[in-house]
């Protein structure tokens, strides 16, 4: 983990990453999805089902898919799916504090939206940290791995990719940020669809828990 103590760019996804999945926010998003689709697709709960997942596997985003196939407003699309309870997110101090003492700026890149994405970090107690947020319409709404997203990413925040890591639920979207010379950590997680590919040479670090993995990561850098 020496390496690690060259990095002045902290780039981290934000669902099930700085999070962890067991929350279910993405469970209540993904029923928000479903019933997004039922009333604007006009089809039965089993259909909008199959279509949110088929977009997602075809597209990279159900929401890419939707813009792709139907002329969805993508909007409108983000505002209804994350118009959701975001109580049982609780505070984290602990994680609060490790990404606090990491040196450098630290950065969300997520396939969500901006204020979904603010609504996480001040529920989790971390929007303090984040100064930059790239969102998915910062992103054109062409989501991640497709390279696009992660090139911008890098052009406007002036970002060094040899001295960036690049956190990360879904090992898949791992791919360009190492393509393009950045450090790379996977949370690792059992969903075959965020694991597959995981043992690739662009996973540099497997992490089973994000705050031990920094606080780790923030030793060796005192060092």
């Amino acid at each position: 983990m020496r390496d690690l103590a060259t990095i002045k760019h902290w780039i981290f996804d934000l669902d099930n990453t700085l999070y962890s999945a067991t929350t279910n926010v993405f469970g209540k998003i993904d029923k928000k999805m479903c019933e997004f689709i039922m009333e604007n697709l006009d089809v039965t709960k089993q259909e909008a089902v199959k279509i949110k997942n088929d977009y997602f596997h075809q597209h990279g985003t159900t929401l890419n898919g939707l813009m792709k196939k139907h002329d969805i407003d993508a909007h409108h699309f983000l505002e209804f799916v994350h118009d959701i309870d975001y109580d049982f997110l609780k505070e984290d101090p602990k994680l609060n504090e490790q990404i606090q003492n990491l040196p450098g700026e630290k950065i969300i890149f997520t396939n969500g939206s901006r204020k979904h994405a603010e609504r996480v970090i001040e529920r989790l107690g971390v929007e303090k940290n984040f100064q930059k947020i790239f969102d998915i319409a910062d992103c054109d709404f062409i989501p991640k791995p497709e390279i696009e997203p992660y090139q911008k990413l890098v052009k406007t925040f002036n970002i060094q990719c040899d001295q960036s890591i690049f956190i990360e639920d879904i090992a898949k979207n791992l791919e360009p940020a190492h393509k393009m010379g950045m450090k790379t950590a996977w949370i690792e997680n059992d969903d075959p669809y965020c694991k597959k590919g995981f043992d690739g040479n662009h996973v540099h670090y497997t992490v089973k828990n994000l705050t031990e993995f920094l606080k780790e990561t923030n030793k060796i850098i005192g060092q």
